[in-house]
């Protein structure tokens, strides 16, 4: 095991080397009892003007709309009812937005909203609009503040929670880290708000059985998610070669200390080489309507030689799926180990399965492809949590 010096020579050499970063804030951070927290968001807006003066280029995924709007009508709980919890976000997120407008001008800085929904994120015409509008902000020197847009938003086309949003907007923006604010330091073996023995996990190598055991302990509260949707956040930022980090919040200069090479939070290493903003898109956006289970060899192929999946290394096709849909890549034990776009249907893809790609002509009449899926349209993601 590394040591500590180990550690923060590891996570130090990757903020050196950040260009693009994203910051996502949690409610906890953001607001009290009386409402949003503008000691914080003051504090957290004028660190991120410094590391843009400095060169760096900044993105921030903030909650506590709804917070700010539970708050605002002082209600003590969050409403179960959708069309209430829409009006709350609404009435949250005008006032979270000017917090920061206000905060960011006291630097010169100016903000801009964003709200998403996920199957903005699905479509790839809507996916490449959202991605040119937040680099046309960047090049202006105007920080994107990125929410979900909950007053229209319903279980179909939610993100889920604000952490996966941040891991989503690092993939679409292919930023170099992501930074997760939270009320707690980092990830602990146990909530230290509960056990004073609990200990910091400085830096997350694989994110293990164990990992997601630690966090499954420790929840959230005003948020939708607690430490267990930080965890899955950092997954698919791994997996697409892009650190992670978890820290407090409410620590003073917390960003500023994390560019110095501090050893502050929990560092989640990248797994492999950065995905490519294409490979990102199709591995966690797209919507996928089946899978394909393939053998040894072509797991072997697709994940050691990049190569595409031909039909003979097919076993079985799961699901009801056209030619450009998406499908998961599925070993003969169930695990996913990727996505990827598909050049025949399901029921011509059932045809062909397990054969060589000389035969496809003749089963199918034409042989417009070689591979089901080509290697420019497969994303390897086997450490992702689909």
């Amino acid at each position: 095991m590394a040591g500590k010096s180990d550690i923060s020579e590891h996570r130090a050499e990757h903020f050196k080397t950040v260009k693009r970063l994203v910051v996502k804030v949690g409610s906890n951070v953001l607001t009290t009892e009386n409402g949003l927290n503008t000691r914080v968001i003051n504090s957290i807006s004028r660190q991120i003007a410094v590391l843009m003066d400095s060169g760096i280029e900044v993105i921030v995924v903030s909650s506590g709309a709804m917070a700010s709007g539970i708050r605002k009508m002082e209600f003590k709980t969050r409403p179960v009812e959708v069309p209430q919890r829409q009006a709350i976000a609404a009435l949250g997120q005008s006032g979270l937005i000017m917090t920061y407008e206000k905060a960011l001008a006291k630097h010169g800085k100016k903000a801009a909203q964003i709200l998403l929904t996920s199957d903005g994120l699905s479509n790839r015409k809507r996916y490449l609009n959202a991605r040119n509008t937040i680099n046309t902000l960047i090049e202006w020197k105007v920080v994107p503040i990125v929410n979900e847009n909950d007053t229209v938003a319903v279980e179909e086309i939610k993100f889920g929670d604000n952490d996966n949003l941040a891991a989503m907007i690092t993939l679409l923006m292919d930023a170099d880290i992501l930074v997760n604010l939270t009320d707690i330091d980092g990830l602990f073996d146990k909530d230290p708000r509960e056990n004073k023995d609990a200990s910091l996990i400085h830096e997350v190598a694989t994110i293990g059985k164990n990992i997601e055991n630690y966090a499954g302990s420790i929840p959230g509260a005003l948020g939708t998610g607690g430490m267990l949707t930080k965890i899955k956040a950092a997954k698919k930022t791994a997996a697409a070669g892009i650190p992670m980090v978890i820290a407090g919040g409410v620590k003073k200069d917390i960003l500023l200390k994390l560019f110095e090479g501090r050893d502050l939070g929990t560092f989640f290493s990248p797994k492999g080489e950065k995905l490519k903003s294409r490979k990102c898109w199709i591995a966690f956006n797209t919507k996928t309507r089946g899978a394909l289970i393939v053998d040894k060899g072509a797991q072997k192929a697709m994940t050691t030689k990049g190569g595409s999946l031909l039909p003979i290394g097919i076993a079985e096709v799961e699901g009801k799926f056209g030619k450009g849909d998406s499908v998961e890549i599925k070993t003969r034990d169930n695990a996913v180990i990727g996505v990827g776009l598909v050049n025949y249907s399901s029921e011509d893809t059932a045809r062909i399965k397990g054969l060589k790609s000389s035969e496809i002509k003749s089963v199918l009449g034409s042989k417009p492809y070689d591979a089901v899926v080509h290697r420019d349209n497969l994303a390897m993601t086997d450490a992702c949590s689909m």
